[in-house]
């Protein structure tokens, strides 16, 4: 069993989890169970993911929760630009948004190929 929070990866998942909060509070109100809901839901698990995967026993189980972990990174990327698209996040924040969970895609990626 891995201690999750010690993963650069978890990390800097659970950065943009924070990242994506702060912004999704400014967001309409129409769209707190739609657009809204639904970000913070992917983003979140994104890190839930990545922390359940270490509970597990073996490696392979760890791997499977770091793919689903990047489904949902690149749910959490598409919401991002819908957000981006619909005037709810500007260029500036969207493009660092972006870049984080892109950033945590690659990371995965990197994860999952060492473990498999």
């Amino acid at each position: 069993m891995r201690d999750f929070k010690q993963l650069k990866v978890w990390q800097k998942a659970h950065h943009l989890v924070l990242d994506i909060y702060r912004h999704a509070r400014s967001f309409p109100a129409e769209e707190r169970y739609a657009l809204t809901a639904h970000l913070l839901r992917s983003a979140t698990s994104i890190p839930s993911n990545i922390a359940e995967g270490c509970g597990r026993d073996t490696e392979t189980e760890l791997a499977r929760f770091l793919s689903i972990a990047a489904g949902s990174a690149s749910e959490t990327e598409y919401q991002l630009l819908l957000a981006h698209d619909l005037g709810y996040l500007s260029e500036p924040d969207h493009r660092d948004l972006d870049a984080q969970v892109n950033g945590v895609k690659r990371m995965l990626n990197a994860f999952i190929q060492r473990l498999t």
